[in-house]
C-alpha cells in the first residue's frame, strides 16, 4: 500500500510565509505523514490563500501567526505574460504586503521535490467575492466588471459569467501557465457554482442571460427570450413561497404545476449545466496537452451529495470522462451545519409544508445517509464511521475502478456557530480509517492548513501509522 501513498493537504501561501518552507514540510512529512501538497496559487478567498477566517470560534491553531491577514488576492506565482495576449485579464499578481514579490511555487517546489513529495496546485472557482470564504473585499482587476453575468431581469450580478470569452480564456491562459512554467504533478480543481435552480430556490434571480451566454444559446438551438420570459413565473413563484404564502394544494404541487407550465426553465438549466461541466472538460484536455503525464483531480463540491437535484445532475461515472482522480468533500465536523442550510432553503420553498422531523428521516434515504436528528445534527456534526466510510463508499461504486478516490477530510474546517461540533484528533483519526476500509486510495486534508491544529492532525498520523502509510 505505501508505494501508492496519497497522502495530500490543501495549504495556503501565507504558511509558508509565517513558518517558513523548511519548517513547514518537515511538520507535514514527519509529524503527519503528508506526501502531496495542494497549494492555492490563485484566489480571492481567504479559505485558499490566506490564515484561518474563524479564528473567533474556533481560536488560532498551534503553529503560524495569531493574527488576521488583510487579503488582497490574486495570483501567488508570477504568471507569465506571454500566455495572457488573448485575455484583457493580465495583471492579477496579488499585492498583500507579506507575499510581494514572492513566488509561492518558486519557494516550494525544490524543497517539497528534495524530500520525494508532489506538488499540485489548488484552484477553485468562483475565484471571487464567495460568501463564507472569507472573500477579499474588492478585486483589483481592471475592467472585471465587463465580464460580469447577467440575470433574467438584466441585471449585473455578482460573479464573472464562464461563458465570458475574456474571463474563460484566461481560466484557460492560467491553466496552462501552471503547467508550462512549473515542475508540478498535476491541478486540483473545483467548480462551486450555483445552477439557475439552485438560485432560485436561495430566492436569487437566475442567471446567466450575458451577451457571451445568449450567444452560446442561441448556437445550441434554444430561444432565449422564450426561456427568459418563462423565468418570470417561476422567479415569482419562489418568491412567494419564501415569503410563507399558502396554496391550494401545497407549496410542491404548487411548484410542479408552475415549473410544467414553464418547462423551458430545465431546458436552461440542462443548458447551464453541461456549459459548466464544459469547462471542467476544457481545462482536463488543456492540462493533458500541456503534458499527459500530468494529474488533473476533481475537488467535488459536498452540496453534490446533500442535494437531491445536484446528486441527479452530477453522477460520478461522468465525471471519470474528464478527471483522473476525485475529491469528494467531507467536512464531518462541520457537515451537520453544510446539511440543514441545504435543507432549509428546501423546507422554506417545495418542502415548507414538511416538518423537518418528518422529511429528515425520509431525506437521508433518499441521499444514503444515517447521521444525527435533525435538531441534533449540528451539534453532533457527522460521524465518520456513517458519513465518511459511506460517501467513500458509494464514490468507490460510483467510478467502478475508473479513476482513484481520495477523500477530501475536514481538519478545522471553519465553523460558523458556536455551538457547531468540533474538530478532534479522533474525528480525524476515524475519518482516515474509515476512507481506506470503504476502498478510498488516499485522503486530502482540507481545507487549509493554517486553520488546523497539529493536535488534531495527530490523530491522522496516527492512523496512517496504523495503516503502513507513515
Amino acid at each position: 500500500m505505501a508505494e501508492d501513498k496519497f497522502v495530500g493537504i490543501q495549504i495556503s501561501p501565507i504558511s509558508f510565509i509565517d513558518e517558513g518552507v523548511d519548517e513547514v514540510l518537515e511538520t507535514l512529512q514527519e509529524r503527519v505523514g503528508v506526501n502531496v501538497l495542494m497549494i492555492g496559487t490563485v484566489s480571492w478567498l481567504g479559505l485558499k490563500v490566506g490564515r484561518s477566517i474563524s479564528y473567533e470560534f474556533d481560536s488560532w491553531p498551534d503553529h503560524g501567526v495569531p493574527e488576521p491577514l488583510t487579503l488582497q488576492g490574486g495570483a501567488y506565482f508570477d504568471p507569465d505574460p506571454g500566455y495572457y495576449r488573448n485575455t484583457f485579464i493580465k495583471d492579477y499578481r496579488a499585492t498583500d504586503p507579506e507575499t510581494a514579490g514572492k513566488d509561492v511555487l518558486d519557494m516550494v517546489i525544490p524543497a517539497a521535490r528534495a524530500r520525494g513529495m508532489q506538488v499540485y496546485a489548488e484552484l477553485m472557482e468562483p475565484f471571487f467575492k464567495y460568501a463564507g470564504h472569507g472573500s477579499a473585499n474588492t478585486v483589483q482587476i481592471p475592467n472585471l466588471a465587463q465580464c460580469l453575468e447577467v440575470d433574467f431581469l438584466g441585471r449585473h450580478g455578482a460573479e464573472p459569467s464562464t461563458s465570458h470569452p475574456d474571463y474563460r480564456l484566461w481560466i484557460h491562459s492560467l491553466i496552462e501557465d501552471h503547467c508550462r512554467n512549473y515542475d508540478l504533478d498535476g491541478i486540483m480543481w473545483c467548480n462551486e457554482r450555483r445552477s439557475p435552480i439552485d438560485q432560485l430556490m436561495v430566492g436569487q434571480a437566475p442567471g446567466d442571460f450575458s451577451e457571451a451566454s445568449r450567444r452560446e444559446a442561441l448556437e445550441r438551438g434554444i430561444d432565449v427570450e422564450r426561456v427568459r420570459g418563462t423565468f418570470a413565473e417561476v422567479y415569482d413563484y419562489f418568491q412567494r413561497v419564501r415569503a410563507g404564502e399558502s396554496f391550494v394544494d401545497g407549496a410542491l404541487i404548487e411548484f410542479l404545476r408552475v415549473l410544467l407550465r414553464n418547462p423551458e426553465v430545465l431546458i436552461w438549466e440542462r443548458f447551464w449545466l453541461e456549459r459548466n461541466k464544459d469547462l471542467d472538460r476544457e481545462l482536463y484536455g488543456i492540462v493533458k496537452w500541456c503534458n499527459p503525464e500530468l494529474q488533473f483531480g476533481l475537488n467535488v463540491w459536498n452540496r453534490n451529495h446533500f442535494n437531491p437535484v445536484r446528486k441527479a445532475q452530477w453522477p460520478w461515472e461522468e465525471q471519470t470522462r474528464y478527471a483522473d482522480w476525485v475529491k469528494p468533500i467531507t467536512y464531518q465536523h462541520q457537515s451537520g451545519l453544510i446539511y440543514l442550510n441545504e435543507m432549509t432553503t428546501f423546507h422554506q420553498t417545495i418542502l415548507r409544508d414538511f416538518t423537518p422531523d418528518e422529511m429528515t428521516p425520509l431525506m437521508y434515504k433518499l441521499l444514503g445517509l444515517d447521521e444525527a436528528p435533525w435538531g441534533e445534527v449540528v451539534q453532533a456534526g457527522m460521524d465518520p464511521d456513517s458519513y465518511v466510510y459511506g460517501q467513500c463508499a458509494d464514490t468507490v461504486r460510483g467510478v467502478n475502478g475508473r479513476v482513484p478516490v481520495y477523500m477530501g477530510l475536514g481538519v478545522d474546517a471553519p465553523r460558523s456557530r458556536a455551538d457547531q461540533a468540533v474538530c478532534t484528533p479522533d474525528i480525524v483519526y476515524r475519518s482516515v480509517k474509515a476512507t481506506y476500509r470503504a476502498g478510498g486510495k488516499g485522503v486530502i486534508f482540507s481545507p487549509n492548513y493554517a486553520s488546523m491544529k497539529l493536535t488534531n492532525l495527530d490523530g491522522a498520523a496516527r492512523a496512517l501509522e496504523e495503516l503502513g502509510l507513515k
